[in-house]
């Protein structure tokens, strides 16, 4: 019997006949409740329900210097606007801390500054009227120490003789293993040196060729972890909010106290929500992001593709869902065609690494080990150039395709889910 398929493009949504497979499975997240009454769960989190850490107010003193850290606008899905003006009304009231003591530094990594608009958005209206909220950048950085891999660890002056607290989204990262957590330090208030450092260990040491030990989920034997955790230790954080969002943008989870262990909780409860265990992998996988904005780019619209391969067969298919209606992304994504195109990719991005370079080789890495066809907008010269075959139209997207006797896995919000498979 036909399985007629209905998923997100974009601003709208593509029709699919699948015909003949031997079985088709959904594969989607799981299901949450969202916290109801955000507040009253936000004293529950730094108070009684504090994870291997006293009670936030017992660690602090009203004359005590405090530093939030949080993230930028490319984080916005985690809300963390809400939570900022929590924190502050609680060190004021709760602490008795003059509000000139408190400085709310946003983690950029090498991202452009936030502008004052972002700032209220990411940081709270009541952040910005009440303590000084700014960027960081590269300038007065401080050295802290030196990691054993050989990191440099170069991090924001106002992190130094502060009392710090971290805010950070958990979910599931590429290179990391999950975000959030120790992220807020590096790269978050890091120096360029020590982040280009740290993010060359996703490259295997010895080939040419992306790191096994790096990917979603893996944080055992990860050097980019592991060094990212060596690096926060450096700077000794007082205390971490971890926040879970589920895809309808609403607080699930809200894991506060010892920096590395609640930040661990977090990555267990994301698991358990975005991560689905298959007891298989499929001979082929549908998957789209879900449309607009996750679709955006192939910048954005990779972490769907990257989930979609942890689903699919060695040598298996992939039909990839994704409009790109702004293309590559940053500017430089598509830049890095040039190095593929002379045989020195890993060479370049070795001399050069950045994450946009990295997502481009790791999805030039998949097409060579899967068949993936995209159905797209982005320019077509520039999809086949790092392996993809792009299509105009749900019918070309299943043109030559054949089902017939196939297991077949269709992730509707790929961007959103990790297959987990026990190998």
């Amino acid at each position: 019997m036909p399985q007629k398929l209905i998923l997100n493009y974009g601003d709208g949504t593509v029709p699919l006949t699948l015909q003949g497979a031997a079985s088709v499975t959904l594969l989607q997240e799981n299901p949450s409740t969202p916290i109801e009454n955000l507040p009253e769960a936000f004293r529950a989190a730094v108070e009684e329900n504090a994870i291997d850490s006293k009670p936030l107010a017992q660690l602090l003193s009203p004359t005590d210097d405090v530093t939030i850290v949080i993230s930028d606008v490319t984080r916005m899905w985690m809300h963390q606007d809400q939570i900022t003006e929590l924190l502050i009304r609680y060190l004021h009231d709760n602490v008795g801390m003059a509000f000139e003591r408190i400085v709310v530094l946003v983690a950029l990594g090498t991202h452009r500054p936030q502008t004052e608009e972002e700032m209220r958005r990411t940081a709270s209206d009541y952040a910005v009227s009440h303590v000084r909220c700014v960027n960081h950048n590269g300038d007065g950085l401080v050295l802290v120490g030196t990691t054993s891999r050989g990191t440099p660890v170069k991090v924001n002056p106002l992190a130094i003789d502060r009392k710090l607290i971290l805010i950070g989204g958990t979910v599931h990262h590429l290179l990391a293993g999950y975000g959030g957590g120790r992220k807020s330090i590096l790269p978050g208030i890091s120096g360029e040196e020590t982040i280009q450092a740290n993010h060359r260990l996703a490259l295997h040491p010895t080939m040419p060729c992306s790191n096994p030990s790096v990917g979603i989920g893996k944080l055992d034997r990860n050097p980019v972890h592991e060094d990212m955790m060596e690096a926060a230790a450096m700077v000794k954080p007082l205390f971490s909010i971890n926040l879970v969002v589920n895809s309808a943008g609403r607080h699930v989870g809200l894991l506060c106290g010892d920096y590395r262990n609640a930040w661990l909780e977090s990555c267990k409860l994301v698991n358990r929500l975005f991560g689905v265990r298959i007891d298989q992998q499929y001979d082929v996988v549908i998957v789209s992001g879900g449309g607009y904005p996750k679709d955006i780019n192939l910048y954005q619209g990779s972490k769907t593709l990257i989930n979609a391969v942890e689903a699919v067969k060695p040598g298996g298919e992939i039909l990839y869902i994704s409009e790109c209606r702004e293309g590559g992304g940053p500017e430089s994504f598509f830049g890095w065609m040039k190095p593929l195109n002379e045989g020195r990719l890993d060479e370049a991005l070795r001399e050069d690494f950045t994450i946009a370079g990295y997502i481009f080789y790791v999805i030039h890495e998949f097409c060579t080990k899967y068949d993936i066809r995209m159905l797209t907008a982005l320019n077509p010269d520039n999809a086949r150039a790092i392996g993809l075959h792009p299509v105009s139209s749900p019918e070309k997207l299943l043109e030559g395709i054949s089902f017939q006797g196939k297991s077949v896995a269709v992730m509707p919000y790929g961007g959103s889910i990790v297959p987990l498979f026990s190998r």
